[in-house]
């Protein structure tokens, strides 16, 4: 297969599992609503566990990890380099964010970041595991202790893995899930 064609196959594959958000379909299937709709109105797993609990929770998880895990298998199986599996991690982030389904009205990208990390450079995680416990045990402040923890991804990675690819596309995946936190437009069905 060709570069080019390479590239736009990655793309648009790894967009389309990103636009199937698990806490919309959970609470679809589960509760006859749209999460959009709901709390924080955003599409996600804390706000599904408002409603389902710790399982809508759990399996809002493994669906948006699922999908990256499939769009990275699916990427390597088409050409192995992390460049693209880079590529077809921010794809899955754009999809979750914008999912041309649901208006582009998505997630905030938090497990899709985490499961990209956890595929690409698993030590990563493991340095964040250790950083969130320490400062979450000293300050019991879970939302300080969480920012400050995935930020520690992108720089743990700098030292541990040999192609600064997987440190540029994790300090990227970073940046989009820190701006996607900021005020997100509520959901109008009507517009």
């Amino acid at each position: 297969m060709n570069s080019i064609l390479t590239t736009i196959s990655i793309i648009i594959i790894s967009y389309a599992l990103g636009c199937l958000t698990g806490a919309y379909y959970i609470v679809r299937y589960m509760m006859k609503k749209d999460i959009r709709q709901l709390g924080s109105s955003n599409v996600g797993a804390t706000n599904v566990a408002r409603y389902l609990g710790q399982h809508g929770f759990l399996a809002t998880i493994v669906i948006d990890s699922a999908k990256v895990a499939i769009a990275i298998a699916v990427t390597a199986s088409i050409i192995d380099n992390e460049k693209y599996f880079m590529l077809s991690a921010l794809c899955v982030m754009l999809g979750h964010l914008f999912p041309v389904q649901l208006r582009f009205h998505g997630g905030k990208g938090v497990v899709v970041y985490l499961a990209t990390a956890l595929i690409v450079s698993p030590i990563t995680i493991a340095v964040m595991a250790i950083v969130m416990g320490i400062l979450y045990a000293s300050s019991r402040k879970y939302k300080m202790a969480g920012v400050i923890s995935m930020a520690t991804i992108p720089l743990s990675s700098l030292f541990f893995e040999k192609d600064p690819i997987i440190t540029v596309g994790l300090l990227l995946l970073l940046i989009i899930v820190v701006l996607a936190h900021f005020k997100q437009p509520s959901f109008n069905p009507k517009t």
